[in-house]
């Protein structure tokens, strides 16, 4: 049987300050936003939303770390960290949920252990 080969990846994805992107990011490993992203990210690694990074959309992923700006549906299958400085509007589904003092948390939070794995190809079709 042959077996599919996904290189490990040791450095994260980057979204340098003053980048902007409209449209979707698929990775198998953590990206670290501290530009701007309008549209959807599914990653099988952390997502880590620098001060200066703003993402707008929907968002699927294993952990996630927010001191930047975030607006949308939110579902991680482990723990998601708002720090001092984050400021998150929408939804969230998640495992674990861990709130500095200072974060501004504006939306609904649905906590479950039994938060699906993010899958690759898409974002679900149900609504």
């Amino acid at each position: 049987m042959a077996k599919n080969f996904e290189p490990e990846n040791k450095l994260p994805n980057m979204i340098g300050p003053g980048t902007k992107i409209k449209g979707d990011i698929e990775t198998n490993g953590d990206i670290k936003i501290d530009g701007s992203i309008e549209g959807n990210i599914i990653s099988k690694g952390k997502v880590l939303i620098g001060q200066n990074g703003q993402v707008t959309g929907e968002v699927k992923c294993t952990n996630c770390d927010i001191y930047g700006a975030f607006d949308g549906k939110l579902t991680v299958t482990e723990l998601l960290s708002l720090k001092a400085s984050s400021k998150l509007h929408g939804d969230v589904k998640t495992s674990k949920l861990s709130i500095e003092p200072g974060a501004i948390f504006t939306g609904t939070c649905k906590m479950d252990d039994k938060v699906t794995q993010p899958i690759a190809g898409g974002t679900d079709a149900k609504k």
